[in-house]
């Protein structure tokens, strides 16, 4: 019955350690799509520009002159990044969701074979 009851105490505590991870992770995923909405609105802004626009680059508190093909470039690049990341973060919640019902199930279990044992002891008592 010890066994058991480790066992379960352990599964839970690995259960609420996913549930924070999942918690984070979806967390990182919203600001992923924060990251992606703007980047594209940039993108938006920028395919409207004429060639005689200019474009700059805050670079702390200095706003830089930057070519446009530059600046096209760097957000091109940047939403690529941000779309492997986001595969990357739907890889990890799809991960720690299965993970997180295989312990539930698991703790569900445990905990019926619990009840069943003690349900035995008692009837053994009375008996």
């Amino acid at each position: 019955m010890a066994s058991l009851e480790e066992r379960l105490e352990t599964t839970t505590e690995e259960y609420q350690k996913l549930q924070k991870d999942l918690s984070a992770a979806v967390e990182n995923r919203q600001r992923l799509d924060a990251q992606l909405t703007e980047n594209e609105q940039v993108q938006k802004e920028f395919a409207q520009l004429k060639p005689a626009n200019t474009v700059y680059k805050l670079i702390g508190p200095v706003l830089i002159k930057q070519e446009q093909s530059e600046a096209k470039q760097n957000v091109a690049k940047r939403l690529d990044f941000i779309k492997g990341e986001i595969k990357r973060a739907e890889t990890r919640l799809k991960d720690l969701g299965e993970k997180a019902e295989k312990a539930k199930t698991e703790i569900v279990q445990l905990q019926t074979v619990r009840q069943a044992q003690q349900q035995q002891d008692a009837t053994a008592v009375a008996s």
